[in-house]
């Protein structure tokens, strides 16, 4: 393993997408009682469900520390776990429960897996992160990718803010990003749209950034892309949308559709837009919920009544299916019409998933993929 000083441009690599094959998928179980009420007594049956759809098709490395090592075993079976099942445990202590963001980004060439690892400090740092502590999660992508012996570059040494769920790659050469989470004072502050462009260009091998104005609204991550627009294929996407004009993300999905619709991406494709309805019923914290939290002195708290970011975009895709969240709402069969006719080769799964997002996130957040290279069947 080494930690690399050229860059992924230079070197040949890039992100893939995240419907090309996988080795496996990243995520960590969740303990934080500030993201998941009652100690997380809904939050873990349905990671647990999550878990057991992703290996039926590929490998699930599940971060975990150890006081709650031995809980796995009232979710999984035995015969789960590796080297016999698909579940590789890995014993670390983390801050939360996030993987899309703090776990690394991963650029392939044609026989090679390496890491990316961006600085990350809970979705803004000082200005407006959402954790008073968060050096566990920095260190996750640089100590995953030493296990496994990636060899990775390092943005610590520039300083360069950037979390998983505010990129999304269609593996031939364009980015999605939105500009209300990318430009935002607690990233990158010292560096113009332009210089952020530069850099993503340079560690995603990639020829093309779409800044879109705006994510989901109310979303605490300063509106991550992957929360409002997603690559199903090269070429075509799918949009968070509402066509109720009164809601307030109506006039910010608007605005990133007018962009898609003037946009080509690094191919001069021009961009086929599906447009994926929101929850047709806002969804909001309760009284039950915030008697559930126990939030650390300095963590962002909620409040009664607050609008939570839900959205169908926040899918994942594994090798053989599609997870996708629902949340009991008339909207959620929609969702899932949809997208049966966008992957039509992988299986949809709706997960209930409002146990997720009352931590700020779902499915898509709590997720991060490791790719194969084109040509190499195992690492």
């Amino acid at each position: 393993m080494m930690i690399l000083s050229t860059t992924p441009s230079s070197d040949g690599f890039y992100m893939p997408g995240e419907y090309e094959p996988h080795l496996g998928t990243i995520m960590v179980w969740p303990t934080r009682a500030g993201s998941f009420p009652y100690s997380g007594k809904e939050a873990k049956p349905a990671f647990a469900k999550i878990i057991k759809n992703i290996i039926k098709h590929e490998k699930m490395f599940l971060v975990c520390d150890e006081a709650h090592r031995d809980e796995l075993y009232d979710y999984f079976r035995e015969d789960d776990f590796a080297p016999g099942g698909n579940i590789e445990v890995i014993i670390a202590d983390t801050d939360d429960a996030w993987a899309r963001d703090t776990s690394p980004t991963f650029v392939i060439n044609d026989t090679e897996i390496r890491g990316v690892d961006w600085v990350f400090n809970a979705w803004g740092g000082d200005v407006d992160g959402l954790l008073p502590n968060y050096d566990n999660d920095d260190a996750l992508a640089s100590s995953f990718c030493k296990k496994y012996n990636y060899d990775y570059y390092d943005l610590h040494n520039k300083g360069f803010v950037l979390e998983g769920g505010s990129i999304h790659s269609d593996g031939e050469g364009t980015i999605l990003v939105t500009e209300s989470c990318l430009l935002s004072n607690g990233r990158n502050p010292k560096l113009t749209k332009s210089e952020i462009e530069n850099v993503l260009l340079t560690y995603l091998g990639a020829k093309k950034i779409i800044w879109l104005p705006y994510g989901i609204y109310n979303d605490e991550t300063n509106e991550h892309v992957d929360n409002v627009c997603a690559f199903v294929r090269p070429g075509e996407v799918v949009l968070a949308w509402t066509d109720d004009e009164k809601d307030p993300q109506y006039e910010m999905s608007l605005a990133d559709l007018k962009l898609l619709e003037r946009e080509c991406d690094a191919k001069g494709r021009k961009l086929r837009v599906h447009k994926l309805p929101i929850p047709k019923r806002p969804i909001l914290v309760t009284k039950e919920d915030i008697k559930g939290y126990d939030f650390e002195e300095g963590e962002a708290e909620r409040s009664v009544g607050e609008r939570l970011a839900a959205s169908y975009v926040n899918f994942y895709i594994t090798n053989g299916n599609v997870l996708v969240p629902a949340f009991g709402d008339e909207n959620d069969g929609k969702a899932v019409d949809m997208l049966k006719g966008l992957f039509s080769g992988r299986d949809i799964v709706p997960i209930k998933s409002r146990c997720i997002l009352v931590g700020g996130g779902n499915i898509h957040c709590i997720t991060g993929q490791v790719p194969l290279a084109k040509n190499r069947k195992d690492k």
